[in-house]
C-alpha cells in the first residue's frame, strides 16, 4: 500500500510507519536514519536487523535491552568466544528471540567483525566506505517508493558474508543502512528527512 507521511497530533508530520506508539514515534524521531559511526554499535544494530527476519522491527525494538543483557551489551569479543552452554542459554532466554540459528549466526558475525578490527580501518570504516563515508540521501514521497533492496545493499551483503556473517542478506542489509543513516529513508515531507542529515547519534532509548 502507498502511504505518504502523516501530520501528528504534536504538528510534525512523520514517515508513516512508526503509527501513533510513542515508542516508536521516539525511535523514528532521534534514532532512526541518524548516522552511527560506532564500530561496536553497527555490529549490535547489524546482528539486530538479523533477528528481525521474519518478524516486525517494533518486536525486536521492545526486547533491545533484554537482547543487549543477554548478548553482555553486544560486545564482539565476548560474543565471539560463546560456548555451547552459553547458546543452550541463551535458548532458554524468553526475554529474546530464541533462534538457535540467529544465536550462532551473531557468534559467527562477531568472529567475522573482529577479523575486520584486526585488519586495522575499522568496522564503521570497512561499512561506510560503501557510501564514500557520507550518508545517501534520497528524496521518496511515499513508501511505496522506497526499494527493499538495492545494488549497493546487494554488494555489501556479499562482502559481509564472503567475511563469515550470518542473517545479512540484501533487505536486512538495506534495513541496517536505513536505522544506520547510511541512506537517508525518511520521506521527504518528514521533519526528520533534513533534521538527521548529520546529525549525532541519540542516547540510547530505553524500553520500560
Amino acid at each position: 500500500m502507498t502511504k505518504s507521511a502523516r501530520l501528528h497530533a504534536d504538528g510534525l508530520t512523520r514517515c508513516p510507519w512508526p503509527g501513533e506508539d510513542p515508542f516508536y514515534v521516539a525511535y523514528h524521531d532521534t534514532e532512526w536514519g541518524v548516522p552511527e559511526y560506532d564500530d561496536r554499535a553497527l555490529y549490535e544494530k547489524l546482528i539486530l536487523d538479523g533477528f528481525q527476519a521474519g518478524l516486525s522491527w517494533i518486536t525486536i525494538l521492545r526486547k533491545r535491552d533484554n537482547f543487549r543483557k543477554a548478548f553482555d551489551d553486544f560486545q564482539p569479543e565476548k560474543i565471539a568466544r560463546y560456548s555451547e552452554k552459553k547458546v543452550h542459554a541463551l535458548m532458554n532466554d524468553a526475554g529474546i528471540v530464541r533462534n538457535r540459528a540467529k544465536i550462532e549466526g551473531a557468534v559467527n558475525s562477531a568472529k567475522g567483525y573482529l577479523k575486520i578490527m584486526e585488519e586495522g580501518a575499522g568496522f564503521s570504516k570497512f561499512l561506510w566506505d560503501f557510501v564514500d563515508g557520507q550518508p545517501k540521501v534520497n528524496n521518496f514521497k511515499t513508501t511505496a517508493s522506497v526499494p527493499a533492496s538495492t545494488p549497493l545493499s546487494i554488494r555489501m551483503s556479499k562482502e559481509l558474508q564472503a567475511r563469515g556473517f550470518k542473517f545479512v542478506g540484501p533487505t536486512i542489509v538495506y534495513a541496517f543502512m536505513q536505522a544506520t543513516g547510511m541512506v537517508n529513508d525518511h520521506l521527504v515531507s518528514c521533519f526528520c528527512h533534513q533534521a538527521c542529515v548529520g546529525k549525532q547519534r541519540s542516547p540510547r532509548l530505553k524500553t520500560k
